[in-house]
């Protein structure tokens, strides 16, 4: 079974053991990715999309940890530069927060744009990894 979304939630849901392995594992590792200890996820997830939906997404999992990448960046690698707007939707489409990281993606000019997670939440996950991966001692350094 695939996982075929993460999403954020407002209010805490009921925790449960009787839940099937692939979102246990997952909730799991997205644990230990909070805790600090993990940086690659080796969940099954997959989402449905279009193939170029399918192309930013494996796109976005290529993106370090504790890295971030521009639109424009991601969108010459991927074809040219001008599909940055449709790279856009694209990562604005993902379903799987966290574990295809659209977070990193920021604009040209390093600002934080475009986060379907709302933006304080791209914000605090890019600090929470530059805390772990470039060894800061508090997450507002």
């Amino acid at each position: 079974t695939l996982v075929n979304s993460v999403l954020f939630v407002n209010n805490k849901g009921l925790e449960s053991d009787d839940l099937p392995f692939n979102i246990l594992e997952c909730k799991r590792q997205l644990r230990e990715y909070f805790d600090g200890s993990r940086r690659i996820f080796t969940i099954n997830a997959e989402q449905k999309g279009s193939p170029f939906q399918q192309i930013v997404w494996r796109q976005l999992r290529e993106i370090p940890y504790g890295k971030k990448i521009s639109y424009l960046q991601i969108a010459k690698q991927i074809a040219n530069e001008k599909i940055v707007r449709a790279l856009g939707n694209a990562n604005g489409k993902n379903k799987i927060f966290i574990l295809i990281p659209c977070h990193r993606v920021v604009g040209t000019d390093g600002s934080l744009v475009g986060y379907a997670g709302e933006l304080w939440r791209k914000d605090w996950l890019l600090k929470h990894e530059a805390r772990f991966a470039f060894g800061m001692n508090s997450l507002f350094d």
